[in-house]
């Protein structure tokens, strides 16, 4: 059964995180701290006064454009954005965020991706998206423990069956890297493609793999370095004690905020000082906000608890297009052993949150790879 949904958020909610804002206890901070340390505190407060006067009605008004709707899989309200396009031949297209996203992220691609001829694009390249949130993160907040990887690949496939889609395509970045290409591996007979990008893992590489690089795998290879010796604190704390670190979390924006700030700052294309440089702040903070408003700073970060022992690549004979973003550490040579690789595209702009980022590069990546394959 699937329900429609339209997100309202309480006004009292709304009051109440602007009361919580205003009342904020800054932390004493080091003269100079720049990032290194983390979030700056003088950078912070301009990013919380900007909250303050963010029109989340406007966004939410903007989420609610799209058909939204929920149903119950394996005992797990599910909530999903379906944009169809308005071509009948198009090809459902399934999206998979990852943390710190939200189906917000999305929203610059739907439009491109549904409706091609009105964006300049050719009707052949049309999709209906599917784009769920994934277990704890936004409206789809989970009642019991246990969703991994593997599971919400399940609960994607039982999704598609739902909606009678019997051949489709799979697309993620971060979590929706590893999730596309297992739900490709549950349904290799109805999933024509699977195309990731933003996996942020460190390659996993064999002996001999890091020989002999190319300028630009050595450069993936010193930013993933990088990134595993000063950026992966977060993700320590969320795979091992989620639900301590979630009451600073729940109880604070600017701790909210700042969580995922620090994400944004780290994984955005590096050619962009700031975050806001990367990405227009308001739509940051619509994705911070959600994660606000349904509380799900403790359930989102579940799932790094859940996948601590990620189940194993398995080949799944499903065609695999990959796009590479700066700071994605992907190398085709360590992929190709884990996926079937049939299209592979390298770009200079953009970063971990290309859907954001880069809407442009990813859509046309994204026809590229499914072209191919209709």
């Amino acid at each position: 059964m699937l329900t429609p949904f339209e997100i309202g958020i309480p006004q009292d909610a709304v009051d109440d995180l602007h009361h919580r804002l205003r009342a904020t206890r800054w932390p004493r901070s080091l003269p100079a701290a720049g990032w290194d340390r983390g979030v700056p505190v003088d950078y912070l407060r301009g990013v919380v006064a900007r909250w303050l006067d963010f029109d989340w009605r406007a966004w939410e008004k903007r989420l609610n454009a799209i058909p939204q709707y929920t149903t119950r899989i394996d005992a797990q309200t599910v909530h999903f954005l379906h944009a169809r396009s308005p071509e009948p031949a198009a090809v459902p297209l399934l999206l998979t965020h990852g943390w710190p996203g939200s189906v917000a992220e999305f929203l610059e691609v739907i439009g491109p991706l549904t409706d091609p001829r009105r964006y300049g694009g050719d009707a052949a390249d049309a999709f209906h998206v599917v784009a769920p949130s994934v277990p704890g993160h936004g409206f789809s907040v989970p009642l019991e423990s246990g969703w991994d990887y593997a599971r919400i690949a399940r609960a994607w496939v039982e999704l598609m069956d739902r909606l009678d889609y019997d051949r489709y395509g799979a697309q993620g970045g971060d979590t929706g890297s590893v999730v596309s290409p297992l739900v490709g591996h549950l349904a290799p007979d109805r999933v024509i493609g699977v195309h990731i990008n933003g996996g942020l893992a460190f390659p996993n590489a064999g002996p001999g793999d890091f020989d002999n690089l190319s300028d630009s795998d050595q450069a993936k290879l010193a930013t993933a370095e990088h990134i595993r010796a000063t950026g992966t604190g977060y993700a320590v704390l969320q795979s091992t004690k989620p639900q301590t670190v979630s009451f600073a979390l729940s109880d604070s924006p600017v701790g909210q905020l700042a969580w995922i700030l620090e994400k944004f700052h780290d994984w955005t294309d590096p050619a962009r000082p700031l975050p806001e440089d990367a990405v227009t702040l308001d739509h940051l903070l619509a994705d911070v906000s959600i994660y606000w408003f349904t509380n799900t700073s403790s359930t989102s970060a579940n799932l790094y608890y859940e996948s601590r022992v990620a189940e194993p690549a398995r080949p799944s004979g499903v065609p695999t297009g990959v796009a590479v973003f700066p700071t994605d550490p992907a190398m085709r040579h360590i992929l190709e052993r884990e996926h079937h690789l049939t299209h592979w595209a390298e770009y200079s702009r953009g970063g971990h949150f290309a859907a954001l980022e880069a809407p442009d590069l990813l859509v046309d990546d994204i026809r590229t790879f499914f072209r191919s394959l209709r």
